[in-house]
């Protein structure tokens, strides 16, 4: 991969849970790491792999290698939310990550 195609920033958030003035929980996504990344739509066979269950609105992002990143976290680009649905060390090197994630409503 050549690294000059991570060329957008994604904001990578997990939820966390707090306890406010009242003493109620409250769990609020909180930003873990910003990185660089190269963005793209599924295309192809991926494209109607994910279409035949509803996922149309999935991103590919390719991501230098993170060993904290989980399917737990979502994904901030372009001011939109996207819970991540599968994390793929590429060809077990640890050098990058190709990351599917598909786009949420804004809520929270």
């Amino acid at each position: 991969m050549n690294p000059g195609e991570l060329r957008h920033r994604i904001t990578f958030q997990r939820l966390t849970t707090t306890i406010n003035e009242n003493g109620f929980e409250i769990e609020e996504w909180k930003d873990f790491t910003t990185v660089w990344a190269k963005a793209s739509n599924l295309h192809g066979r991926e494209y109607f792999e994910a279409a035949a269950i509803q996922m149309e609105n999935t991103l590919k992002f390719t991501i230098r290698y993170l060993s904290e990143i989980d399917t737990s976290m979502r994904i901030i680009f372009k001011e939109r939310h996207y819970d991540i649905k599968s994390i793929d060390n590429i060809k077990y090197e640890n050098k990058y990550m190709e990351i599917k994630a598909m786009e949420v409503e804004k809520n929270g």
